[in-house]
């Protein structure tokens, strides 16, 4: 529960790159041991305003008053210090030890060159003095703390070998071991599961409880905000429009735009497909294997091999979207490369009739029928190629008998498909990816794969990394696309939300195994399977 003082004042906090103000007279309290949300759509300055409470801005010229009041030492006296007036060396000292980060990716977070437990290691000798001996094994208690299972083989491990729910618990460690009172954890379950979410945010509030530290919570999700925080504050275009207690926010909210964002639900909008529909996509007895070492000195003479899918069974018609739901490695995401004939498999799949060869002339017709939207766009989407450049490789690839002027109009026809036109964005041809907002890279995304007119779409997460708003933005672009030109959509996602507007059926996968499928909503309301149960219950707690 909060502490009896103020931890945190934030007053007039303003915060501009050149002439461009971004976030402007932000003021906040966070109380000891308080925790605390703060929310918004994406832009919003959420992100900007917490790494400037300690000038972790690059280029950034920031303002106004962040009084750090920790509590009476021993002998009762208390200090206080504004932290925008310190010296670097001073803000070091700070940083990691009163206030600590949990970040988005730990994929982009965590060093790939060190070990989890080298990593954490190293804070606990910068900030707390450890022997290297003493750090290792402080490090280990401290992945086994936040739930990792075998803690000193994980420790020993690299990010790339942990699941993701690991490699964000590592993360978590990593930021307990300088001792923080105050950690700011900046959406630490988007790209995570619905159980993972859970278990992550379950963490975080034991070990709130634990640790009497405060924690502020970045998030665009209301649901884990209503689960979790005391207070919430709402961010719209860099001002803060309201703030209160998280019960009496959402149930009563004064400001218009905090109460776009509870309304945002996306709503189901799709017609039913044809009785006649052509079969888009046929999969029969797929399965997906790796090669994995064997232990010892076996290991020099072979391999065994990890099934990861094992005799999935799907079919998918025009028209249709059937998505897959399922935990982080119960085979989704290689499910959907095995259809897009990226990974090697045993079993059947058939595009249109037709099954991948392997070889790239003969697969570039099925390649231009079935195309992928990955769930992050900023990493998908070549960061040195313009919106010209990035549709038209597609175009000359597929279709190159089209001529400079054709290639141009199918180009911002598409892009106007999708809501991006040169008369809202000016120059965006030649626009790069980082240009635009997390909504927008989503629909470049979207046009990319549309610009060579597919027949069926493999929707990797596609609204994961997005706010509420921009969900439904994006949902409402799909419902439309899918109308218009009669796609199927295989949809991998966690989202219950998301399923209930988007999906005809849903399939669902453990383990490798497809243990249920049928109608969604059916599915949805009454699932079958116990493991289907327990999953829907998990999405249901946060959607």
């Amino acid at each position: 529960m909060s502490g009896s003082h103020d931890l945190l004042q934030v007053r007039g906090l303003r915060v501009r790159f050149g002439a461009n103000e971004v976030v402007r007279d932000i003021d906040f309290d966070i109380r000891a041991g308080e925790k605390v949300a703060l929310v918004g759509e994406s832009g919003s300055g959420k992100s900007v305003c917490a790494l400037s409470l300690v000038r972790l801005l690059d280029g950034a010229q920031v303002q106004g008053q962040v009084r750090w009041s920790p509590p009476p030492d021993a002998e009762g006296r208390h200090t206080s210090t504004d932290w925008l007036t310190l010296s670097w060396p001073e803000l070091r000292a700070v940083r990691g030890s009163d206030i600590a980060f949990v970040f988005q990716e730990p994929m982009t977070a965590l060093n790939p060159l060190m070990s989890v437990g080298a990593q954490i290691a190293e804070v606990l000798e910068i900030k707390r003095g450890f022997s290297p001996e003493q750090a290792w094994q402080e490090a280990v208690r401290l992945l086994a703390v936040t739930g990792i299972e075998a803690p000193e083989q994980r420790a020993a491990g690299y990010a790339h070998q942990l699941s993701g729910g690991q490699r964000q618990r590592a993360l978590i460690a990593m930021a307990l071991a300088g001792q923080p009172r105050l950690l700011v954890a900046d959406e630490p379950t988007t790209a995570l599961d619905a159980a993972l979410r859970l278990q992550v945010l379950a963490l975080l509030d034991d070990l709130q409880r634990r640790h009497g530290m405060a924690v502020l919570l970045i998030t665009h999700d209301l649901h884990l905000v209503q689960r979790f925080a005391d207070r919430m504050l709402v961010m719209q275009h860099g001002e803060l429009v309201e703030q209160g207690d998280t019960a009496e926010v959402l149930h009563a909210p004064h400001h218009a735009y905090t109460r776009q964002l509870i309304d945002s639900v996306p709503a189901r909008d799709i017609a039913a497909p044809l009785p006649d529909a052509a079969e888009r996509l046929r999969v029969r007895g797929l399965q997906v294997s790796y090669p994995v070492p064997r232990p010892g000195w076996r290991g020099w003479f072979g391999r065994d091999a990890r099934v990861v899918v094992q005799g999935a069974d799907l079919s998918l018609h025009a028209g249709e979207t059937l998505a897959v739901i399922g935990e982080s490695g119960s085979g989704k995401t290689s499910l959907a490369l095995a259809v897009l004939g990226l990974l090697p498999s045993q079993g059947q799949v058939r595009v249109d009739g037709q099954a991948w060869t392997g070889r790239a002339g003969s697969d570039r017709d099925l390649r231009r029928r079935i195309q992928v939207v990955f769930q992050d766009p900023f990493s998908s989407l070549s960061p040195r190629c313009t919106v010209q450049a990035l549709l038209e490789e597609g175009l000359r690839l597929h279709e190159p008998q089209l001529g400079q002027d054709a290639r141009l109009a199918r180009i911002r026809s598409t892009l106007a498909e999708v809501g991006l036109t040169e008369a809202a964005f000016p120059g965006l041809l030649q626009r790069y990816p980082h240009e635009f907002s997390g909504g927008q890279r989503q629909r470049l995304a979207l046009a990319r794969a549309l610009v060579i007119e597919p027949e069926v779409l493999v929707l990797d997460e596609p609204t994961s990394a997005l706010d509420v708003s921009t969900q439904e933005q994006v949902l409402r672009l799909l419902q439309q696309l899918q109308r218009r030109r009669g796609l199927s959509y295989l949809l991998i996602t966690h989202d219950v939300q998301v399923v209930r507007a988007l999906a005809h059926r849903v399939l669902v996968m453990k383990d490798g195994q497809v243990v249920e499928a049928g109608e969604a909503l059916s599915v949805l309301q009454n699932p079958a399977h116990a493991y289907t149960q327990v999953l829907v219950a998990a999405l249901q707690k946060i959607g």
